[in-house]
């Protein structure tokens, strides 16, 4: 199997296609902010449709008719069902604190999957600890601010968190499915699998499904357009050629962006606290990946 050099950067048409995923993953905050449509019902048609615009390119592979790739669609709609709570603490996140705090803390991802590999033996370097103390110092900065500001800003913070840990689960369970399966095959059973896990959340809470407003609907449009395909879509085509460690750092700026976005479109401008902590994260999480580099 072909590795990756975790030095080199990305070129060619790699340049734009991370530029591009970079603006549609910090669309995502500010949009599902701003979006009055039920947590459970927006999970649930963004990933629907996510799988159903998807699902053409998958069956023209027909990697699900191949017995010895059944186990990797398993592990794929296993993936689904983590990716499902994922998507909902994420986006109760950005409806319950500021969009800047939550993505900042979403962005711990990688640390949870460090976590994960170190609580299996594995090495994790000096220089990588010393990102992650750093990062959880900013973390408590965060909460600390929000805390004092209302209870319903820490409880967002929380749910930032959780969504971190969540997500570190599902890209662990992705990126050892893709090695052997295709991204269409992988994105469209895993959405598909995200949909169907939300279904009873939505059902049972009693959320409404359809009837919503055309500026809804073209909000949840905007939302596929940008973080589903032009954000996770990319980053995956992009992986395959550049190393999981610099897309890592580069990702990191969905943070700044999606800060900004809010300021401009729902005019949410974070205290200077708050602007320590996410500062502080974006180190910790650069100091710890560019240890994991060495």
């Amino acid at each position: 199997m072909k590795q990756h050099s975790h030095s080199t950067l990305p070129k060619g048409r790699d340049i734009p296609y991370l530029l591009l995923a970079i603006v549609g993953i910090g669309t995502s905050g500010p949009l599902i902010a701003k979006s009055t449509m039920p947590v459970p019902t927006l999970v649930f048609w963004r990933n629907f449709i996510g799988a159903v615009i998807l699902s053409p390119f998958a069956f023209r592979n027909g990697e699900w008719k191949d017995p010895a790739k059944r186990g990797l669609i398993k592990s794929s709609l296993f993936a689904g069902g983590f990716l499902a709570l994922h998507f909902l603490a994420f986006f109760i996140a950005m409806r319950y604190t500021s969009v800047a705090a939550g993505t900042a803390l979403a962005s711990l991802q990688p640390i949870f999957a460090a976590i994960y590999v170190r609580l299996k033996g594995e090495h994790i370097s000096r220089l990588s600890f010393i990102g992650m103390f750093i990062a959880f110092g900013a973390v408590f900065i965060i909460t600390g601010v929000d805390f004092s500001i209302s209870m319903r800003a820490f409880v967002g913070d929380l749910f930032g968190l959780v969504c971190a840990a969540l997500a570190a689960t599902y890209v662990s369970i992705g990126s050892r499915v893709q090695k052997e399966l295709t991204t269409a095959t992988y994105t469209t059973f895993c959405y598909a699998a995200c949909a169907i896990t939300v279904m009873p959340v939505m059902v049972l809470s009693g959320a409404q499904f359809l009837h919503f407003s055309k500026g809804e609907w073209l909000i949840l449009a905007l939302l596929i357009l940008g973080a589903q395909f032009l954000g996770h879509t990319l980053i995956n085509t992009v992986l395959q050629r550049v190393s999981p460690v610099v897309v890592s750092l580069i990702v990191f700026l969905e943070v700044p962006v999606a800060a900004l976005l809010a300021w401009a479109w729902l005019h949410q401008s974070p205290s200077p606290g708050l602007y320590v902590g996410i500062v502080g994260i974006l180190i910790g999480c650069t100091i710890f990946v560019v240890g994991g580099k060495r």
